[in-house]
């Protein structure tokens, strides 16, 4: 069963889409917290949640003190189960769900559907990105150039990307990893924007 570990909410379960994703687990999602935790304040954060599946990584940051959450998956299964589960921890307000394909939502226009209370430029704190083990190295690498180029991470912000352990990740020039760890057949790394051109 999948739960919120920890925080205001620990202990809740969460409901997960019947077929087609692969949630990331208990194990994996407490020892991305414990990483966060020792780099950045999660109170008063804004999340951004791709490809977020039932949406337990942005659930469980906001049962950590985030401000809001921003979740984004192309199927409507999912983003139905990530507003029963906003729902059931009485969190609906401060969680905006959008169903559009993660590269379309990075283009725009999906980006004006991006509530004010995380600003106006939608600069996240914290950016979560757990797309399917089927997408490709050059998929993913366009992911990480248009929030790059496109100024998605807040100053200080952390990008946490969780992929197949077999997967090789080409970082675009401005990002740097600062945590590259593997929990059985998971890759999560951890990276920041550094002060050159991300993209």
């Amino acid at each position: 069963m999948t739960r919120i570990i920890a925080g205001r909410h620990g202990g809740r379960p969460l409901k997960v889409p019947d077929a087609g994703t692969r949630p990331t687990s208990d194990r994996v999602r407490e020892a991305v917290f414990n990483i966060l935790d020792a780099r950045i304040d999660l109170e008063g954060a804004a999340i951004l949640d791709l490809y977020a599946g039932s949406g337990a990584l942005g659930l469980e940051a906001l049962s950590r003190g985030a401000s809001s959450a921003v979740f984004v998956d192309n199927r409507r299964r999912a983003t139905a189960v990530v507003t029963a589960n906003l729902r059931a921890l009485g969190v609906a307000e401060v969680g905006r769900v959008i169903t559009a394909p993660v590269s379309a939502f990075l283009a725009g226009p999906a980006r004006a559907e991006v509530p004010a209370r995380v600003g106006v430029t939608g600069r996240f704190d914290v950016i979560f990105s757990d797309p399917p083990y089927a997408l490709t190295d050059d998929e993913v690498h366009g992911d990480l150039a248009a929030l790059g180029a496109g100024g998605w991470l807040a100053d200080g912000g952390l990008l946490v990307l969780e992929r197949g352990r077999r997967a090789t990740t080409r970082w675009p020039v401005g990002w740097e990893v600062v945590t590259d760890k593997s929990y059985g057949d998971t890759t999560v790394q951890v990276a920041r924007v550094t002060g050159g051109e991300a993209g």
